[in-house]
């Protein structure tokens, strides 16, 4: 990895705290590698391998990157000598603070506070087989008009019929919608104007200064998790009553885990209650995520419920119901959106922390530079 690359999809640190100062650089979540061997951490200048500090590290990415994931960082802790001592191993690669929950609110709140402040930015480094797929076809040469025509194979018994080209005027150009209102400048935002839709599933986006794709169901989840923790931050998630209760049936271990967290789902706004040894009522849902699929959404969180509750923490628990909520609220995949839909994405991805990047980890947007294009079309 190159520093121009980890300065190209990092953000800068520089925060002290409790007599303690952390700088450094951090990679956007994005920026990730399956091992954490590009993570590089420094107590009062000396490189150290400590688990309180990997650990913050960790702590700080959890509802950014998957678990099987690692971030990219350089860490430079300045700390008191009185306050870390160094002598723990022989090799001074481990240290042992005086005030071990301090050193690692230090990290955790210096990383997030620096990945918060990036904004929407994401890691902008199309991978080289991808761009490779950009190839043009090959061309021959057209035949001029005073070449006659090869005329083609004609086996016996079949008549020869005339096959020279016959030059069509072009198709009027065709639009999806009826436009309602100019559609807004490309140079007015940072992730540009919408332009259309590919596949049902990529926004095309016209910016300033190239070509913007999004994932929408990507982009859209981020978002809706976003609104999530905004709304359990100031009180709990508002919820609708269904008209009529939605039973789901499921096995007896996924009810009683369900069961037992029946009090904590219902700060995110969705009701469960016990309807016999083996189903579940629910009574009410997110209302954020809207008229979706009751019997999905129960049936994933108890798969999420068994499968990662005793291996995490409660606010590692709390994120995974959140992620796990926000993707069945999400826009989907397959979803023909209006332009108006798609331009209201974009400016909430705008204004919106971590959007760059799925719950998963992967980015949710990438930009085709005017400088890449041109080179594609041999321009440059």
């Amino acid at each position: 990895m190159t520093d121009r690359a980890l300065a190209a999809n990092s953000v800068g640190l520089d925060w002290a705290r409790d007599g303690m100062r952390l700088g450094g650089v951090a990679g956007l979540p994005t920026f990730h590698r399956g091992i954490a061997d590009h993570q590089y951490l420094f107590v009062n200048g000396r490189p150290v391998r400590d688990r309180l500090l990997s650990g913050a590290v960790r702590g700080a990415y959890a509802e950014m990157l998957a678990r099987d994931r690692h971030a990219v960082v350089a860490l430079f802790l300045d700390v008191d000598p009185d306050l870390v001592d160094v002598n723990v191993h022989p090799a001074k690669t481990e240290v042992r603070f005086r005030d071990p929950a301090a050193a690692r609110g230090l990290i955790v709140g210096g990383l997030r506070r620096a990945l918060d402040e990036a904004g929407f930015r994401a890691v902008q480094r199309p991978a080289g087989d991808a761009m490779a797929a950009w190839t043009t076809e090959p061309t021959t040469a057209a035949p001029s008009e005073s070449a006659p025509l090869a005329e083609p194979a004609v086996s016996p018994g079949f008549a020869f019929h005339d096959r020279r080209p016959t030059f069509f005027a072009p198709p009027p150009l065709a639009r999806a919608e009826v436009a309602t209102e100019p559609p807004p400048a490309s140079t007015q935002f940072p992730l540009g104007a919408a332009r259309g839709q590919v596949a049902r599933t990529y926004i095309v986006a016209e910016a300033e200064d190239g070509l913007v794709l999004v994932d929408q169901h990507a982009a859209h989840e981020r978002l809706v998790l976003e609104r999530m923790r905004a709304a359990m931050a100031s009180g709990g998630v508002a919820r609708q009553a269904l008209l009529i209760p939605e039973v789901v049936e499921l096995d007896e271990v996924a009810c009683d885990a369900l069961e037992d967290r029946a009090g904590e789902l219902a700060e995110f706004g969705l009701e469960l209650e016990r309807f016999g040894p083996r189903a579940m009522l629910v009574r009410a849902t997110p209302a954020m995520l809207g008229q979706g699929d009751v019997i999905g959404l129960v049936t994933d969180l108890a798969d999420e419920i068994r499968a990662h509750d005793a291996a995490l923490s409660l606010s590692e628990r709390i994120d995974h119901v959140a992620a796990t909520m926000a993707c069945h609220g999400s826009v989907r995949a397959g979803r023909v959106l209006s332009v108006a839909e798609m331009n209201a994405l974009l400016r909430e991805m705008e204004v919106t922390p971590h959007s760059g990047q799925c719950n998963h980890g992967r980015p949710t947007w990438i930009k085709l530079a005017h400088g890449d294009i041109e080179k594609l079309f041999g321009r440059k």
